[in-house]
């Protein structure tokens, strides 16, 4: 049986302060009682989840990552976003179906789980494309993908397609 990891200050306090960061970033209100309802909120948060996510190192992430992080957030992922949904709405109303539907194994290229696991979510989050699955084989990991509109076939061209630049900024806020 593996040992339950303990939560560790300096790691609560790092889940915390990230925790409470996008509390303002996404109320946008600063209103006593929105900040109020924030703390307690984020605290809860940060306590039980903690020692999930913070393994080692709690404010390495802070800093020059942390910018990186929220211009991925408020400014990469939307554009690839409004990318992925002007194509779809653009198949949805053409007269002809337009699709070419396929699994496709394409490279991944983000060092840490949590890049990978972020990277997984963003492109399922795009719409045409689903994240069904990241394997390792002889040292390498591949997401097998779901594409709405198959259009290459060679897997680094297909991963540029369909990870686009999403995957270079992950790969610098996950170093």
């Amino acid at each position: 049986m593996e040992k339950r990891r303990r939560t560790t200050f300096p790691a609560f306090l790092a889940t915390f302060v990230l925790c409470y960061l996008f509390w303002i970033l996404f109320t946008g209100s600063f209103a006593w009682q929105e900040l109020l309802a924030g703390v307690v909120v984020a605290a809860l948060v940060a306590w039980f989840s903690a020692r999930f996510f913070v393994h080692e190192r709690p404010f390495g992430f802070f800093g020059k990552r942390l910018f990186v992080l929220i211009w991925y957030c408020v400014a990469i992922f939307p554009w690839e976003l409004l990318k992925a949904n002007w194509d779809m709405a653009k198949r949805a109303l053409s007269p002809k179906l337009n699709i070419n539907p396929g699994i496709i194994r394409v490279p991944a290229d983000v060092p840490t789980e949590y890049g990978k696991t972020m990277l997984a979510n963003s492109i399922t989050l795009t719409p045409g494309t689903i994240t069904m699955d990241i394997d390792e084989r002889d040292g390498q990991w591949w997401y097998y993908i779901h594409w709405i509109d198959v259009q290459e076939f060679d897997r680094e061209k297909a991963g540029e397609a369909i990870k686009g630049r999403m995957e270079k900024w992950l790969r610098r806020i996950w170093q």
